[in-house]
């Protein structure tokens, strides 16, 4: 299993927008083959800065979420919401 961060700055004022189309990412993500859970936390001290963590079975079912056109389109959503380009790291034992 690997675990996947992600990691997002959302400009001002687009919190409850950004909510609602994370929402709707995260409830897509669940349906991709290999996911196996998920959460989305948000800074105590930066509200506007954003941490998903996804646990997926494997890379290759990581990086087939990640090219997918459910992930790419939600990303056009998503973007540009955001201050600057997410960062995504992924770690394995």
């Amino acid at each position: 299993m690997i675990r996947v961060i992600i990691e997002r700055h959302i400009a001002d004022d687009l919190e409850e927008h950004y909510e609602q189309a994370a929402r709707s990412t995260l409830a897509q993500a669940m349906q991709a083959h290999g996911f196996v859970s998920g959460e989305s936390l948000r800074n105590a001290f930066d509200h506007n800065h954003r941490i998903v963590l996804a646990n997926y079975r494997s890379v290759q079912d990581w990086q087939r979420w990640y090219s997918s056109s459910e992930r790419q389109s939600m990303m056009a959503t998503i973007s540009p919401m955001l201050q600057r380009e997410e960062k995504i790291t992924v770690l394995e034992q």
